[in-house]
This record gives structure tokens, C-alpha cells and sequence, in this order.
């Protein structure tokens, strides 16, 4: 997916956070403002989600309906991958298309955690992992990193720093697990093999190599049997392999997005959220290059939008959750086929100049009350 570990540390960095949230009630009436400054025409525009089915997506839902005049179309899948194959029918329900992407992670402001959601229809108003598409396929990874950071040892002898591997993650023809970047790891020779000191029962002693010196340039090294390796395990060391289907937008497509920055998703101090994270960055470099080449698309106004969504667990009185949006990216198309690309900054500034209030938004309320209303209408049968 990315060429180096370098790259993929600096895309995940590049990713502002706090600086850009804003609440769906801000973020939805700057959006439609944003569309109709460029040229969308009120009443004409269909909204498209690419949301997970996760019911803490329900209420950015209705804020779209809200201020678009209409429900939107729905371009996800779980775990908010784009379903590129729903394009062409997407571009037949309306004259001006936007699609707005987005993964999805929950929080809990009482805990300050993040990955869990209050879910207050369950008999405890418990919590459970949110988003469950991104927390079940880190379930996994998360297993393999901690029994390494737990059987790699770090002591000191007169000979020097030493690393204690256990045997089973210097088997490197595994089909499937985390394995290491030995050569970062360890001492190896001019052939790129560990150079062992000695063997235990289940393990071997090799002399640290420069690079994890380097790492851990302000640790205190102790006598043997020295400590776990625990939390120094960086990203950098290790990688992982795993059986997954290959398939676009297949049951493993998520797993897919992530599967190269894994190391530094689960070295996270919050795992749920980078993994989130990534995948809207993925989704869009991904799904706006589908967008590019749809023919139904062609000569048609499109706003194509990706961010995050997090869920902040509602409280006491609350139904819903109080969901921000953190934008990432965008790409905009007018219909002779010109475009351009928004990179974070430009996109919260384009948004953050468009005023707060919306003119043309929907009282849901009334609308209701016309349709409860309306004539009754027998159908034929």
C-alpha cells in the first residue's frame, strides 16, 4: 500500500485531529452551504453516505436528511469501505452527486476511552466495541503484538546489550503471525543472518543490533534476567502476515486497508481510532480514483468528501450520540470534467468559511406532520 514504514509514519501523522472536529450540527449545514457555493442547486443534490451500518450512524443520517432535503443514498459498506459498484446507480437518482465517507470510531468521555460505545438499547446500557467491523479485525493483530512485546527480553552483561527472542518468532516461513525485522532487531552477519550467542529451551540470546539501540538510547538496560521488551517493540520491527481474501470490497477488504500500517495501529496508545483513521485515508486515495473513471459520473456536479466520524457515547437524556467529524480529504468535479483535490487543511478552511445557517434545511418534524396528513393512497391489490 505504501512504499516505506517512513511513508506510512508520516501519512498517519499528517492526519490533524482536535484541531479540525466539529460537531455534525456544524459540519452539515457548512457542507450544503460549500455545495451550493459551488454551483449545486438547492433541491437537486443527492446525498450519498459510505457510513458502517453501526446504529451510532443513524444521527448523522438524519442531519443530512435534515439539510439536503432528502435521505441519502447508501454507498457503504461495513466498517465504512465504499461499495464502488453502487456509483452508476447513485449518479441516476440526481443532478448533483456528493458522496460523504467516512469510518467511524466510538468514545467514551466519561473514561476517555476510545473503540467503546454505550450502546442504551442493550439490558445494562453496556459498553461494546465501536466501531465492531474495525475492533474484531484488531482482535487479532493486537493477540500476536502482545505475546511478542511479552517474549522478547532486554538485559545487560559484561558482553554487552542483549536481546532474548523466543524461538517461535524467529521462525520466519510462518504463513501467518508477526514477524520480525530481525536485521533491525538483532546483531546479524554479513549475510543477513542473527548472529546467536547461545540457546535456551525456548529461546535465543543475540546481541542488540545498532537500530534498537538507537530506539532505546534513554533506556536503563538491567542485569539479567533483565524485563520484557513490552511497549519499546516499535513499529519499525516487526510486520505482520495473514491469510486474508485479496478480493475488492470483500469480506476482508478492511483488513486489507490496514494490514501494512498494522504495526503502527497497534503500537497506537488508541488502536480503534488509528485503525479508523487509516482506513478514511485509504477508502479515499481508493474510492476517488473509482469516482475519476465512472462514466455515470461524467458531465455531472460531484462532491466527494472522507473523514471520521466519532461517536461520543451518549449520556443521561441523550439518544443519540454527540458525533463529531474530523474531515480529511476531498475531491470535487464540475460537469466539463474539471477537478481538484482538497488536502485536510484546505478542505476544514473551505468549510470553516461557509456560514452556519442553512436557508433551505428540512423541518423533519413538519414534514412528517404534512405526510401524516396527506390523502391516503390505495394501492392496488
Amino acid at each position: 500500500m505504501y512504499g516505506t514504514t517512513g511513508m506510512i509514519s508520516s501519512l498517519l501523522g499528517s492526519f490533524d485531529m482536535a484541531e479540525v472536529s466539529m460537531r455534525y450540527s456544524r459540519f452539515m449545514p457548512r457542507l450544503y452551504n460549500l455545495a451550493i457555493s459551488l454551483g449545486f442547486e438547492p433541491g437537486k443534490i443527492m446525498p450519498s453516505r459510505a457510513f458502517c451500518s453501526d446504529e451510532s450512524q443513524g444521527y448523522p443520517v438524519i442531519m443530512i436528511a435534515k439539510h439536503f432535503g432528502t435521505f441519502p443514498f447508501n454507498h457503504g459498506l461495513v466498517g465504512g469501505v465504499v461499495a464502488t459498484d453502487r456509483h452508476g446507480p447513485h449518479a441516476h437518482h440526481g443532478k448533483d452527486m456528493l458522496i460523504i465517507q467516512a469510518s467511524h470510531v466510538g468514545y467514551d468521555p466519561d473514561s476517555g476511552r476510545f473503540g467503546v460505545y454505550r450502546r442504551l438499547q442493550t439490558e445494562e446500557m453496556s459498553e461494546t466495541s465501536n466501531c465492531g467491523k474495525i475492533c474484531g479485525a484488531l482482535d487479532w493483530y493486537l493477540r500476536e503484538y502482545e505475546f511478542a512485546r511479552n517474549n522478547i527480553y532486554l538485559y545487560r552483561d559484561e558482553g554487552g546489550r542483549k536481546v532474548v527472542v523466543d524461538n517461535q518468532l524467529l521462525h520466519a516461513e510462518r504463513e501467518e503471525g508477526l514477524l520480525l525485522k530481525t536485521e533491525r532487531l538483532v546483531k546479524v552477519d554479513g549475510q543477513g543472518n542473527p548472529m546467536a550467542e547461545h540457546s535456551r529451551s525456548t529461546a535465543k540470546v543475540f546481541p542488540a543490533s545498532e537500530t534498537l539501540l538507537g530506539y532505546l538510547k534513554d533506556y536503563e538496560w538491567k542485569a539479567w534476567p533483565g524485563e520484557e521488551i513490552g511497549g519499546r517493540l516499535h513499529p519499525d520491527l516487526f510486520y505482520f502476515k495473514r491469510g486474508i481474501s485479496h478480493h475488492p470490497e470483500g469480506r476482508d477488504h478492511l483488513e486489507k486497508n490496514l494490514l501494512d500500517v498494522m504495526p503502527y495501529v497497534v503500537t497506537s496508545r488508541w488502536p480503534a481510532l488509528t485503525a479508523a483513521q487509516a482506513n478514511t485515508q485509504v477508502e479515499f486515495d481508493r474510492a476517488f480514483r473509482t469516482i475519476v473513471k465512472e462514466p455515470s459520473y461524467k458531465h455531472k456536479k460531484i462532491l466527494f468528501i472522507s473523514g471520521l466520524n466519532v461517536d461520543i457515547s451518549p449520556r443521561q437524556g441523550q439518544l443519540f450520540p454527540l458525533t463529531k467529524f474530523i474531515p480529511w480529504a476531498a475531491y470535487f468535479q464540475d460537469e466539463q470534467g474539471h477537478h481538484q483535490t482538497w488536502e485536510q487543511a484546505e478542505l476544514y478552511d473551505r468549510l470553516q468559511a461557509q456560514p452556519l445557517e442553512n436557508p433551505d434545511q428540512v423541518d423533519m418534524e413538519e414534514a412528517i406532520r404534512i405526510m401524516e396528513k396527506a390523502t391516503e393512497i390505495h394501492l392496488p391489490f
